[in-house]
């Protein structure tokens, strides 16, 4: 009997060792590991650049307290503003962290502007943003509040894709509009170009904040370093997670100057967070993304995946409704449950992960290769062949 507590439903599998794109079960089975932890390691298990950067911080200096100076992260900060809007960064453990020190760093700049009462953050329904109790309230579903009480307060919620409704819910009490650039938990739903420049004219004019979240879509999983680029807009806040550790725990939350400004000694902190040894994987995850012809890589790819995915729509209508997504976050909707297909795919050997409305989230790291596809293909081609 496992001493772990039953809050997941794992499936009866462990894996040995994971290499690249393939994990190793401790039954001797190779599996194509298109989950790699939730768009969590970037570049692919075991990755030689990662563990000789990893191996050798941990000669030197595994942890110092956010009392002193610590270089790599000062480091790993310059080199985040430097590529993107932000001015200034906060470094946490994980996205849930990231989120919920955006959420403090939103309502912590209206307080010091003295308007402490322009605090509510207006957020998409049956988002997502974390675990922990603000952050699911924040995400407003039923299923991850239940059993949680009493409600955390100071965040309301629209339907997505409701724009009228959406309009409605701003106050004068709205602090901030937080939004997944890419809803992943809620079914891999991509917010379009036009619809997120309309959020920051919006937010000009009413004089709040935006905050993206880009916690999975981020550090290139769209194709871009963050997904909403194409926008050629800025946010005032972005969390960001999982593929800026490539597996090793790190969150940060960024933000511009503006925003920042609030942010004084004593309001917010973290034992772990940005410690020297996650500034150092984070660091050589940026030197991996960064270098010339990565990303237009992740496009080329991706191009070609989400083309040969929409074949297989065109062949199987009567399994594959949608194929959804952008970059190397990819959804593949089902007309029904997807919770068959899954495990058919897993007995195939080709790990994935379910989403909300009947989808499977398919994500490969970052840097797949075309023939690793293939194999992905024809697996989801056999299932769909014989699916019922």
């Amino acid at each position: 009997m496992s001493a772990l507590a039953k809050n997941y439903n794992r499936k009866p599998i462990s894996f040995k060792y994971g290499k690249g794109s393939f994990l190793y079960s401790t039954n001797g089975r190779k599996y194509l590991d298109f989950v790699q932890g939730i768009a969590v390691n970037s570049l692919g298990h075991s990755n030689p650049y990662l563990v000789k950067a990893i191996n050798k911080q941990s000669r030197k200096l595994w942890h110092v307290s956010n009392a002193f100076i610590i270089p790599e992260g000062e480091k790993l900060a310059k080199r985040l503003a430097k590529k993107t809007f932000a001015d200034f960064i906060i470094f946490q453990n994980s996205g849930a962290e990231a989120t919920e020190a955006a959420i403090k760093v939103a309502r912590r700049y209206f307080y010091s502007i003295g308007q402490p009462s322009k605090n509510r953050i207006l957020c998409v329904k049956n988002s997502f943003h974390g675990r922990t109790l603000a952050t699911i309230y924040a995400s407003g579903s039923k299923k991850m509040t239940e059993g949680f009480g009493p409600k955390v307060d100071g965040f309301d919620h629209f339907e997505f894709g409701n724009h009228k409704n959406f309009k409605k819910k701003i106050t004068k009490r709205t602090a901030a509009i937080m939004v997944e650039t890419v809803m992943g938990e809620g079914g891999i739903k991509v917010i379009p170009n036009w619809c997120l420049k309309e959020l920051r004219k919006i937010c000009d004019k009413k004089k709040i904040l935006l905050i993206l979240d880009e916690v999975q879509c981020g550090i290139g999983r769209s194709g871009n370093f963050f997904a909403f680029e194409n926008s050629k807009i800025k946010p005032d806040i972005v969390p960001i997670a999982k593929g800026i550790g490539g597996g090793f725990p790190l969150g940060a939350v960024l933000m511009n100057k503006k925003v920042a400004s609030g942010m004084t000694a004593g309001t917010h902190g973290s034992t772990f967070g940005g410690n020297p040894l996650a500034m150092c994987v984070g660091n050589a995850v940026l030197d991996q993304i960064l270098k010339k012809g990565f990303l237009s890589n992740v496009k080329k790819l991706s191009k070609y995946f989400h083309s040969e995915l929409s074949k297989l729509k065109r062949e199987f209508p009567k399994v594959i409704k949608e194929v959804r997504g952008v970059g190397l976050l990819i959804g593949l909707q089902l007309h029904n449950d997807q919770a068959k297909f899954v495990q058919k795919l897993m007995d195939n050997k080709l790990l994935t992960i379910r989403a909300a409305e009947n989808v499977i989230r398919i994500l490969p790291p970052l840097n797949v290769k075309k023939e690793e596809i293939n194999i992905a293909i024809k697996i989801i081609k056999k299932v769909c062949s014989t699916y019922k």
